[in-house]
């Protein structure tokens, strides 16, 4: 007979699966109850659950609104392990490592961009490859790539593309430290090699978009958002590079597990206990893949600029296309936090969560201390994107986390299956947004409809007391992958 499961309402937008059997800690899901069918018909609740599994688990197993079913670990799940006597986990990073957003602020309004809009979007396909299996316009010695894996977007912006205060709005600046490359296999390099600024595949997108809504005015004032403005967003990761680096690690860790002894409940949660030679051999790699997903949307904002300069005929810092800040998500970062009023150091997983830390904080770059960073969290090529600004609470609760998106309902396979004969781009079109995209298969799959309704998203990590909302935008246009 099958177990009753036990999910318990502590608030509106909180539940908690109670410790039971080889948990080591309870599962907490911020959800709402509309969106909390989906996630139980999913099964992402069990996968909450494998991740309170694992060695060295740290208060508890989290799961973000915009959770679903993933790779051995929730998309939208977040966990802190122990730094002695915890583990890491290549698949509660995730295969795109890094992936993650940025968000570039223009002077310009509706009126300036209007009739110009077809000839920037048909331009940025054009510049800016996109595509499974997509290559960049940089062509790299496996040297020069290392440089990469080192300095991130550091060597963008010394090789020219962008300027240094680009850097100081970047998480990290654009650089892990720990990075390592060779810890990183040669498999790896050749994939890397050619898509170095290139939006790949999938849910990757370069949006341009228009402010709408702005709640904190003077917050907004800080980041430099303000109503009506025009806005771009790059939506894209490490592509073939960190995913040749999860699955050579993942394949290594198989072995692993049973070398240290671990259990782990699925085997696609193969790890290594962190402090070993293993696990910091992929955190070096993890920490590389991180660095070339930082220049890769350099890259890809550098040659933005290029085009609206190109289309506009005037230098781009005349347009003010400045940088509001690039957050990651699928990474493993190495933090302190307090716990029980005693700080301690974590591996926090983030897979499809995003940091959210708030003022004061001492990572923070110094622009963004008095308010916190720029939270950034994309809906869909038909919906609104919001800028939010993370809280206290979330520090105590989520390890200084939320959603980075609006979560799938629906898998690729389905989308395309139920909806071959709809023209998403026609049906976008007639909304007022013009779209491109690499392939007819590669919009059907990303549908506003397979994805999870963003405004509700966002009441939840509102209404939770993780962010705080400060702009909304809607898309104008969108190159797809």
């Amino acid at each position: 007979m099958e177990k009753e499961l036990k999910i318990e309402k502590i608030s509106d937008y909180k539940y908690i699966i109670p410790r039971e059997e080889d948990m080591r800690v309870a599962g907490i899901i911020y959800i709402s109850e509309k969106l909390l069918p989906k996630v139980i018909s999913d099964n992402a609740h069990l996968q909450v659950m494998n991740i309170a599994k694992l060695r060295g688990i740290t208060k508890y197993s989290l799961a973000m609104p915009d959770v679903h079913w993933g790779y051995g670990a929730p998309i939208g799940g977040v966990g802190a392990f122990d730094a002695e006597s915890g583990v890491i986990v290549p698949g509660f990073v995730g295969f795109d490592i890094n992936c993650g957003v940025r968000l570039i602020r223009s002077n310009l309004v509706i009126k300036d961009i209007r009739d110009k809009l077809e000839d920037i979007i048909n331009l940025l396909y054009t510049n800016i490859p996109s595509g499974v299996g997509s290559t960049g316009k940089i062509k790299l010695k496996k040297k020069e790539l290392e440089e990469v894996a080192m300095k991130g977007a550091l060597w963008a912006v010394k090789n020219g593309f962008g300027t240094p205060e680009d850097i100081e709005n970047i998480e990290e600046q654009g650089r892990l430290k720990n990075a390592d490359p060779d810890s990183v296999s040669d498999r790896a390099y050749e994939r890397g090699l050619e898509q170095l600024g290139t939006l790949g595949s999938g849910n990757h997108f370069l949006e341009i978009q228009q402010v709408v809504d702005v709640w904190e005015e003077n917050i907004a004032n800080v980041f430099g958002i303000f109503p009506g403005q025009i806005t771009i967003m790059v939506h894209t990761g490490s592509r073939g590079f960190g995913y040749q680096i999860c699955e050579d690690y993942l394949d290594r860790f198989g072995k692993t597990v049973v070398e240290y002894g671990l259990k782990i409940p699925d085997k696609q949660l193969s790890c290594a206990p962190a402090s070993s030679r293993e696990g910091r051999r992929y955190f070096k790699a993890m920490n590389a893949a991180a660095n070339y997903a930082f220049a890769n949307r350099q890259l890809i904002t550098h040659w933005t600029r290029e085009v609206f300069s190109s289309v506009f005929k005037i230098p781009y810092e005349k347009m003010q296309l400045s940088l509001v800040y690039d957050v990651t998500h699928n990474i493993c970062k190495f933090e302190k936090h307090t716990i029980e009023g005693k700080e301690k150091m974590l591996y926090v997983h983030r897979k499809g969560a995003t940091r959210a830390f708030p003022a004061g904080h001492p990572e923070l770059p110094d622009r963004y201390k008095q308010t916190g960073h720029p939270v950034i969290i994309p809906g869909t090529m038909g919906t609104c994107s919001y800028v939010l600004v993370g809280t206290e609470q979330a520090m105590e609760e989520t390890w200084g986390s939320t959603s980075h998106g609006a979560g799938r309902i629906m898998s690729r396979h389905q989308a395309v299956k139920e909806n071959r004969n709809r023209s998403i781009a026609k049906e976008l079109a007639m909304q007022g947004i013009l779209i491109r995209g690499a392939s007819k298969k590669g919009l059907l799959e990303e549908i506003p409809e397979a994805y999870k309704d963003i405004d509700e998203v966002i009441r939840v990590v509102e209404g939770a007391g993780l962010c705080r909302k400060i702009a909304r935008m809607v898309p104008l246009a969108v190159v797809k992958g």
